[in-house]
């Protein structure tokens, strides 16, 4: 009998693509022939004129398989798809195009992962929620959630509801971003917890704090920003984020990957200031990963009296300007959610072992 889970979770941005890169890379490293589905997408980019969701490109990346929308990421909920759903269901074979993309990839491997979206009741307005596909393909659901003890026992409580409603097996939880200080009292607590409940324990992955190092180029997106020197060095990874008048207080032999944001009067002062302090502390590279120039409501298109181009230039230091203040720049950071992406493959190589090192797939309570 052919094996099948589906990889879901409590709410969005808990790490479902992470636990699903590292359980397909696992179960392949154990010499079984593992596919993969993304059954609803909802973020979809275009691929040689079809729209396939964007963790379907990163698997395909990951694991080397051609990608064809119709198998790896049959439904697509882009924007309008839901209204127009609702105004005639006829027109969207949604289930039966799931289905006969299970039927394809069942045919070819061992086992097939289904990666899930959202929170449970994601795609419930289509028919499609997590619960209902799930049930749909007859796959065990293995539970994802934030770290924790009240909060993760109250968050799993409500979305094992949706599965348990509709019959679909718990294949067992992964509780991720627990501090590695907390890991025994969480696992203690939350595993006593699921032990009432039936439901195995499959592991805790420690709070990982370089998953969530955010690109250049995602902030870029985030303040709306244009880029004035160095577009190349958009893929750094930013680690801290600096005001210009809290420069005084950082330590840039401890911090690298530091993204300066600065208003461009004080640009030409701060960079002087990171200059001579890198002289007096021997740090021979730049600690700067970016700068950011704030506009209080304008955009910045030119640096007439940039005293510092050589310094940028040399370090291949990437310079973008925002209409928006330091306030508003540092509010759009704070607020960003960052995922793992073909653009972050070092990032999904971490999380593989993460899984790899920290969840154990004997316990793995399969259906039947």
């Amino acid at each position: 009998m052919k094996k099948r889970l589906y990889v879901a979770a409590t709410n969005q941005h808990v790490g479902k693509t992470t636990c699903t890169l590292g359980l397909v890379e696992a179960f392949r490293k154990s010499g079984i022939r593992v596919g993969y589905c993304k059954p609803v997408g909802q973020e979809a980019i275009d691929l040689e004129n079809l729209q396939v969701d964007k963790d379907a490109v990163l698997f395909s990346t990951m694991m080397h398989f051609n990608l064809v929308a119709r198998v790896h990421s049959p439904v697509i909920l882009g924007p309008g798809a839901t209204q127009a759903f609702l105004e005639d269901p006829s027109n969207f074979p949604f289930s039966k195009n799931i289905q006969t993309a299970a039927s394809i990839l069942e045919k070819e491997y061992e086992m097939v992962i289904y990666e899930g979206t959202g929170h449970p009741g994601v795609g419930s307005v289509v028919g499609l929620s997590n619960a209902e596909v799930a049930h749909l393909l007859g796959a065990p659901v293995i539970l994802v959630v934030e770290g924790g003890i009240g909060y993760t026992i109250d968050r799993l409580y409500l979305c094992l509801s949706p599965f348990q409603q509709k019959g679909v097996p718990i294949a067992g939880v992964i509780i991720n971003k627990v501090r590695p200080d907390k890991i025994e009292k969480v696992r203690h607590f939350v595993g006593k917890k699921l032990d009432e409940w039936g439901i195995p324990l499959l592991g805790i992955l420690p709070y990982e704090k370089t998953l969530l190092y955010p690109l250049l180029d995602t902030i870029k997106q985030a303040i709306n920003g244009r880029v004035l020197f160095n577009p190349d060095g958009l893929n750094n990874t930013v680690e801290n984020v600096v005001a210009a008048s809290l420069l005084g207080n950082h330590n840039f032999e401890e911090h690298r990957g530091v993204l300066l944001v600065v208003s461009k009067n004080r640009l030409n002062d701060s960079l002087m200031g990171i200059r001579r302090l890198s002289k007096e502390k021997g740090i021979e590279s730049s600690p700067l990963a970016g700068i950011i120039i704030t506009g209080d409501g304008k955009l910045v298109l030119n640096l007439d009296d940039l005293a510092h181009e050589d310094y940028i230039n040399d370090n291949n230091i990437p310079v973008m300007a925002t209409p928006l203040d330091t306030y508003g720049t540092a509010v759009k950071i704070s607020h960003m959610e960052v995922k793992i992406n073909v653009q972050t493959l070092g990032k999904a190589k971490r999380a593989i072992e993460l899984i790899g090192d920290n969840v154990d797939l004997t316990k793995i309570k399969w259906a039947g």
